[in-house]
């Protein structure tokens, strides 16, 4: 710990920006860890049970709100029951309507950790850059300095550059792992609500034209309906 204490002083203020980055990016890789289990975003049975409700229309006000407050597959699936009696086209609206909501929760934090990877390596080349400039500075006002303590000052300004990316790059590789795990379950999420839609819309019977009666001519020649 304490040579890690050394190495992270040499590196001066501009190691500052880079540890409150690396505990932003800590802090959102264990939150989204924790909430997206696949256990919570896509509970086991709960489609096949909502649907067996809704055939049997057992799902009341009191219902559809603690099955929309228990997942977002259950919010997904609340959204197309509470219109149930609509066409179908109106409960595909619902459906998509609630799902880009569902799915913008399931994707917060995630721009933060993206932009993280991003910027850690500028940060970590912008302290390389000032400490750079610190040295050539004070080999101005001193004349040559020792070629060995330029080595060391030159190795003590790269550690910020390292110290960037060692932040930037578990970031970035966690960033695209925490999109792909939204996508799948994005997918998955619209394969259940296909399924309930065809068993609120298909089961019910559709709405028959009415015949029309043949025209029957009066006696003035016209003909009546």
């Amino acid at each position: 710990m304490g040579d890690l204490g050394q190495i992270l002083m040499a590196g001066g203020w501009a190691m500052a920006p880079i540890l409150i980055c690396s505990a932003v990016a800590l802090a959102i890789v264990l939150e989204r860890c924790w909430t997206l289990r696949r256990g919570s975003v896509l509970p086991p049975g709960l489609s096949q049970e909502v649907r067996e409700w809704a055939r049997s229309d057992q799902l009341d006000p009191a219902h559809l709100e603690k099955l929309s407050t228990g997942s977002p597959l259950g919010e997904l699936l609340a959204a197309a029951v509470a219109v149930r009696d609509r066409p179908r086209e109106l409960i595909k609206e619902r459906i998509e309507d609630t799902g880009r909501h569902v799915v913008h929760r399931m994707e917060r934090y995630l721009n933060t950790l993206g932009t993280i990877a991003l910027i850690g390596p500028l940060l970590g080349l912008f302290g390389t850059v000032i400490g750079l400039i610190r040295m050539f500075m004070q080999v101005m006002v001193g004349g040559m300095a020792d070629p060995t303590k330029m080595a060391g000052g030159i190795g003590e300004a790269l550690i910020c550059t390292a110290a960037g990316l060692t932040v930037a790059i578990p970031a970035y590789v966690l960033h695209r792992y925490f999109r792909s795990k939204v996508a799948g379950y994005c997918v998955e999420m619209e394969k259940q609500a296909t399924l309930l839609l065809d068993d609120l819309t298909i089961s019910a019977p559709a709405a028959t034209p009415r015949p029309r009666r043949a025209p029957v001519a009066s006696a003035g020649g016209k003909a009546q309906v």
